[in-house]
Protein backbone atom coordinates (compact mmCIF):
# COMPACT_ATOMS: atom_id res chain seq x y z
CA UNK A 1 0.00 0.00 0.00
CA UNK A 2 1.18 3.36 -0.75
CA UNK A 3 1.86 4.91 2.29
CA UNK A 4 1.58 8.81 0.34
CA UNK A 5 -1.56 8.23 -0.78
CA UNK A 6 -3.61 11.74 -1.69
CA UNK A 7 -6.53 12.19 1.19
CA UNK A 8 -8.35 13.52 -2.78
CA UNK A 9 -8.46 10.01 -3.58
CA UNK A 10 -10.57 8.83 -0.80
CA UNK A 11 -12.65 12.36 -1.22
CA UNK A 12 -13.74 10.78 -4.22
CA UNK A 13 -14.22 7.20 -3.16
CA UNK A 14 -16.56 8.57 -0.40
CA UNK A 15 -18.45 11.15 -2.54
CA UNK A 16 -19.61 7.91 -5.32
CA UNK A 17 -20.39 5.85 -1.95
CA UNK A 18 -22.75 8.29 -1.02
CA UNK A 19 -23.67 9.29 -3.85
CA UNK A 20 -23.86 6.21 -6.13
CA UNK A 21 -22.84 7.47 -9.47
CA UNK A 22 -20.18 9.77 -10.85
CA UNK A 23 -21.97 11.77 -12.16
CA UNK A 24 -23.27 12.29 -8.68
CA UNK A 25 -20.12 12.72 -6.66
CA UNK A 26 -18.72 14.72 -9.44
CA UNK A 27 -21.79 17.25 -8.28
CA UNK A 28 -21.10 17.44 -4.66
CA UNK A 29 -17.14 18.03 -4.90
CA UNK A 30 -17.35 20.71 -7.32
CA UNK A 31 -15.60 18.32 -9.98
CA UNK A 32 -16.09 16.50 -13.01
CA UNK A 33 -17.02 12.98 -13.76
CA UNK A 34 -13.51 12.05 -15.77
CA UNK A 35 -11.72 13.37 -12.49
CA UNK A 36 -14.02 11.48 -10.08
CA UNK A 37 -13.54 8.35 -12.29
CA UNK A 38 -9.93 8.99 -12.43
CA UNK A 39 -9.91 9.40 -8.40
CA UNK A 40 -11.26 5.83 -8.21
CA UNK A 41 -9.30 4.37 -10.61
CA UNK A 42 -5.76 5.83 -9.08
CA UNK A 43 -7.19 4.90 -5.54
CA UNK A 44 -7.65 1.16 -6.64
CA UNK A 45 -4.00 0.84 -7.98
CA UNK A 46 -2.51 2.70 -4.86
CA UNK A 47 -4.50 0.07 -2.10
CA UNK A 48 -4.06 -3.18 -5.16
CA UNK A 49 -8.00 -3.36 -4.82
CA UNK A 50 -10.81 -3.37 -6.56
CA UNK A 51 -13.69 -0.76 -5.24
CA UNK A 52 -16.51 -1.25 -7.94
CA UNK A 53 -17.88 -3.02 -10.73
CA UNK A 54 -18.08 -1.22 -13.67
CA UNK A 55 -21.57 -1.93 -15.00
CA UNK A 56 -23.47 -0.13 -17.87
CA UNK A 57 -26.11 1.26 -15.04
CA UNK A 58 -22.81 2.49 -13.06
CA UNK A 59 -20.52 1.60 -10.42
CA UNK A 60 -21.47 -0.84 -8.25
CA UNK A 61 -19.09 -0.92 -4.72
CA UNK A 62 -17.51 -4.00 -4.02
CA UNK A 63 -17.27 -5.41 -0.38
CA UNK A 64 -13.55 -4.20 -0.13
CA UNK A 65 -15.24 -0.98 -0.89
CA UNK A 66 -18.14 -1.20 1.85
CA UNK A 67 -15.25 -1.98 4.72
CA UNK A 68 -13.00 0.86 3.54
CA UNK A 69 -16.45 2.93 3.94
CA UNK A 70 -16.68 3.91 7.55
CA UNK A 71 -12.69 4.38 7.63
CA UNK A 72 -13.45 6.92 4.85
CA UNK A 73 -15.78 8.68 6.52
CA UNK A 74 -13.99 9.02 9.64
CA UNK A 75 -10.95 10.41 7.43
CA UNK A 76 -14.02 13.00 6.51
CA UNK A 77 -15.19 13.64 10.17
CA UNK A 78 -11.63 14.14 10.99
CA UNK A 79 -10.67 16.74 7.78
CA UNK A 80 -13.99 18.70 9.00
CA UNK A 81 -13.14 19.07 12.51
CA UNK A 82 -9.67 20.13 11.43
CA UNK A 83 -11.78 22.94 9.08
CA UNK A 84 -13.68 23.78 11.87
CA UNK A 85 -10.47 24.28 14.80
CA UNK A 86 -9.02 26.01 12.09
CA UNK A 87 -12.07 28.85 11.62
CA UNK A 88 -12.10 28.66 15.00
CA UNK A 89 -8.81 30.45 15.82
CA UNK A 90 -9.02 33.04 18.01
CA UNK A 91 -11.83 32.38 19.86
CA UNK A 92 -11.46 32.88 23.44
CA UNK A 93 -8.63 34.73 23.04
CA UNK A 94 -9.65 38.43 24.42
CA UNK A 95 -9.25 40.92 26.67
CA UNK A 96 -6.54 43.61 26.94
CA UNK A 97 -2.66 42.94 26.48
CA UNK A 98 -0.29 46.01 26.68
CA UNK A 99 3.15 45.79 24.53
CA UNK A 100 5.94 48.23 25.08
CA UNK A 101 8.80 48.60 22.53
CA UNK A 102 10.82 51.36 21.21
CA UNK A 103 10.14 54.17 19.11
CA UNK A 104 11.54 52.65 15.81
CA UNK A 105 10.52 48.66 16.59
CA UNK A 106 6.97 50.43 17.80
CA UNK A 107 6.34 52.53 14.41
CA UNK A 108 8.61 50.94 12.11
CA UNK A 109 7.90 47.24 12.41
CA UNK A 110 5.25 46.33 14.79
CA UNK A 111 2.07 47.90 12.83
CA UNK A 112 2.25 44.83 10.45
CA UNK A 113 2.86 42.35 12.94
CA UNK A 114 -0.03 43.74 15.09
CA UNK A 115 -2.80 43.78 12.03
CA UNK A 116 -1.65 39.82 11.77
CA UNK A 117 -2.18 39.47 15.17
CA UNK A 118 -5.66 41.48 14.83
CA UNK A 119 -6.70 38.83 11.53
CA UNK A 120 -6.02 35.79 14.23
CA UNK A 121 -7.41 36.91 17.03
CA UNK A 122 -10.13 39.90 16.54
CA UNK A 123 -11.05 39.69 20.35
CA UNK A 124 -7.92 41.05 21.72
CA UNK A 125 -7.48 44.74 22.87
CA UNK A 126 -3.80 45.80 22.27
CA UNK A 127 -2.34 48.54 24.31
CA UNK A 128 1.37 49.72 22.72
CA UNK A 129 3.42 51.51 24.59
CA UNK A 130 5.91 53.46 22.15
CA UNK A 131 8.83 54.97 24.39
CA UNK A 132 12.98 54.47 23.94
CA UNK A 133 12.38 54.27 28.11
CA UNK A 134 12.28 50.64 29.34
CA UNK A 135 8.86 50.06 31.02
CA UNK A 136 8.94 48.45 34.32
CA UNK A 137 7.69 44.64 33.76
CA UNK A 138 8.33 43.91 37.73
CA UNK A 139 5.04 46.58 38.31
CA UNK A 140 3.31 45.40 35.38
CA UNK A 141 3.51 48.89 33.75
CA UNK A 142 3.14 46.48 30.45
CA UNK A 143 2.73 42.87 29.76
CA UNK A 144 5.15 42.54 26.87
CA UNK A 145 8.34 44.06 25.78
CA UNK A 146 10.02 43.97 23.35
CA UNK A 147 13.66 45.19 24.05
CA UNK A 148 17.28 45.27 22.52
CA UNK A 149 18.64 44.02 25.83
CA UNK A 150 17.96 40.88 27.87
CA UNK A 151 16.27 41.89 31.36
CA UNK A 152 18.87 40.96 34.56
CA UNK A 153 15.41 39.87 36.34
CA UNK A 154 14.77 36.45 37.24
CA UNK A 155 11.20 37.45 37.40
CA UNK A 156 11.09 37.46 33.43
CA UNK A 157 10.70 34.63 30.68
CA UNK A 158 13.06 36.08 27.85
CA UNK A 159 12.99 34.83 24.41
CA UNK A 160 16.11 36.16 21.96
CA UNK A 161 13.99 36.89 19.06
CA UNK A 162 16.95 37.84 16.68
CA UNK A 163 19.34 39.60 15.57
CA UNK A 164 19.10 43.52 13.93
CA UNK A 165 21.64 44.67 11.87
CA UNK A 166 23.00 48.29 11.52
CA UNK A 167 24.61 50.10 9.16
CA UNK A 168 25.83 53.81 7.41
CA UNK A 169 22.69 55.21 5.40
CA UNK A 170 21.89 58.29 3.79
CA UNK A 171 19.60 59.49 1.50
CA UNK A 172 20.33 59.90 -2.62
CA UNK A 173 19.66 64.13 -2.22
CA UNK A 174 22.29 64.06 0.24
CA UNK A 175 24.91 61.64 -0.97
CA UNK A 176 24.42 63.82 -4.96
CA UNK A 177 25.39 66.94 -2.90
CA UNK A 178 28.17 65.69 -1.13
CA UNK A 179 31.17 63.09 -2.21
CA UNK A 180 30.34 59.80 -0.28
CA UNK A 181 32.84 58.79 1.94
CA UNK A 182 35.24 55.77 1.17
CA UNK A 183 36.88 55.42 4.75
CA UNK A 184 35.36 55.80 8.57
CA UNK A 185 37.40 58.96 8.57
CA UNK A 186 35.96 60.81 6.06
CA UNK A 187 32.94 61.12 8.13
CA UNK A 188 34.42 63.73 9.94
CA UNK A 189 33.83 65.82 6.72
CA UNK A 190 29.87 64.98 6.69
CA UNK A 191 26.74 66.01 8.46
CA UNK A 192 26.44 63.20 11.39
CA UNK A 193 22.99 62.28 12.83
CA UNK A 194 23.00 61.02 16.52
CA UNK A 195 21.87 61.07 19.95
CA UNK A 196 21.84 64.09 21.96
CA UNK A 197 22.46 62.81 25.45
CA UNK A 198 24.55 59.31 26.20
CA UNK A 199 23.06 56.64 27.97
CA UNK A 200 24.16 53.29 29.57
CA UNK A 201 22.09 51.93 26.55
CA UNK A 202 23.91 53.79 24.04
CA UNK A 203 27.30 53.55 25.97
CA UNK A 204 26.60 49.56 26.55
CA UNK A 205 25.76 48.85 22.74
CA UNK A 206 28.30 50.97 20.56
CA UNK A 207 31.59 49.49 22.22
CA UNK A 208 32.32 47.89 18.46
CA UNK A 209 31.64 51.54 17.37
CA UNK A 210 34.44 52.25 15.10
CA UNK A 211 35.14 55.89 16.42
CA UNK A 212 34.74 57.30 19.80
CA UNK A 213 31.52 58.37 20.25
CA UNK A 214 30.02 62.19 22.09
CA UNK A 215 27.49 64.06 20.85
CA UNK A 216 29.58 66.85 19.70
CA UNK A 217 30.43 64.12 16.79
CA UNK A 218 27.02 64.98 15.46
CA UNK A 219 26.15 68.32 13.83
CA UNK A 220 22.19 67.12 14.04
CA UNK A 221 21.07 65.70 17.39
CA UNK A 222 18.39 64.10 19.15
CA UNK A 223 17.29 61.93 22.01
CA UNK A 224 14.63 60.53 19.65
CA UNK A 225 15.28 57.54 17.26
CA UNK A 226 12.29 57.97 15.07
CA UNK A 227 13.40 61.75 14.89
CA UNK A 228 16.55 60.60 13.39
CA UNK A 229 15.48 57.65 10.94
CA UNK A 230 13.52 60.96 9.53
CA UNK A 231 16.28 63.26 9.03
CA UNK A 232 17.65 60.23 7.60
CA UNK A 233 15.37 60.15 4.92
CA UNK A 234 14.95 63.71 4.46
CA UNK A 235 18.32 63.98 3.39
CA UNK A 236 19.85 65.76 6.27
CA UNK A 237 22.83 63.81 6.98
CA UNK A 238 24.16 60.24 7.18
CA UNK A 239 22.71 58.05 10.30
CA UNK A 240 23.07 54.95 11.46
CA UNK A 241 19.70 52.27 11.17
CA UNK A 242 18.53 49.17 10.96
CA UNK A 243 19.16 47.57 7.75
CA UNK A 244 16.02 46.27 7.32
CA UNK A 245 14.25 49.29 7.34
CA UNK A 246 15.67 51.03 4.28
CA UNK A 247 16.46 47.57 2.83
CA UNK A 248 13.34 48.24 -0.06
CA UNK A 249 14.05 52.16 -0.19
CA UNK A 250 15.90 52.72 -3.54
CA UNK A 251 16.40 56.66 -1.99
CA UNK A 252 18.53 55.18 1.17
CA UNK A 253 22.29 54.40 0.07
CA UNK A 254 23.79 51.97 2.13
CA UNK A 255 27.71 54.01 3.01
CA UNK A 256 30.64 52.32 3.54
CA UNK A 257 29.07 49.05 3.58
CA UNK A 258 30.98 46.04 5.66
CA UNK A 259 32.65 48.64 8.01
CA UNK A 260 30.22 48.77 10.35
CA UNK A 261 29.50 45.70 12.06
CA UNK A 262 26.44 45.97 14.28
CA UNK A 263 23.95 44.35 15.46
CA UNK A 264 21.02 44.74 17.88
CA UNK A 265 19.57 41.04 20.20
CA UNK A 266 15.98 41.84 19.97
CA UNK A 267 14.22 40.13 23.19
CA UNK A 268 10.59 39.44 24.02
CA UNK A 269 10.02 39.69 27.61
CA UNK A 270 7.36 38.95 29.63
CA UNK A 271 6.77 38.40 33.73
CA UNK A 272 6.96 35.01 34.44
CA UNK A 273 3.77 34.83 36.61
CA UNK A 274 1.85 36.07 33.03
CA UNK A 275 3.20 32.23 31.85
CA UNK A 276 0.04 31.02 33.17
CA UNK A 277 -1.84 33.64 31.48
CA UNK A 278 -3.57 32.07 28.35
CA UNK A 279 -3.76 35.76 26.64
CA UNK A 280 -0.80 37.24 27.27
CA UNK A 281 1.06 33.65 26.51
CA UNK A 282 -0.72 33.19 23.12
CA UNK A 283 0.14 37.34 22.26
CA UNK A 284 3.38 36.18 23.71
CA UNK A 285 4.29 33.29 21.25
CA UNK A 286 2.26 35.19 18.28
CA UNK A 287 5.08 38.06 17.89
CA UNK A 288 8.13 35.83 18.60
CA UNK A 289 7.33 33.52 15.78
CA UNK A 290 5.87 36.31 13.45
CA UNK A 291 9.30 38.74 14.39
CA UNK A 292 11.87 35.95 14.04
CA UNK A 293 10.29 35.17 10.97
CA UNK A 294 9.91 38.60 9.43
CA UNK A 295 12.19 41.00 10.76
CA UNK A 296 15.35 39.45 12.37
CA UNK A 297 18.08 37.41 11.39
Amino acid sequence: MDKTINWTLYHSFLAVMEQGSLSGAARVTGSTQPTIGRHITELEKALNVSLFIRTQTGFVPTDVAHELLPHAQQMAATAASIQRSAQRVGEGISGSVRISASEVVGVEILPPVLAKLRHTYPELVVELVVSDAPHDLLYREADIALRMFRPTQNAFVARLIGQLELGFYAHRTYLNQHSAPRTVADLSQHTLLGFDTMSDYIRNHTAAFPMALDRTLFQYRSDSSLAQLAMLRAGVGIGVCQSGLVADDPEIISVLPGQLALSLDMWLTMHEDLKRNRVCKTVFDFLGVALAADYCR
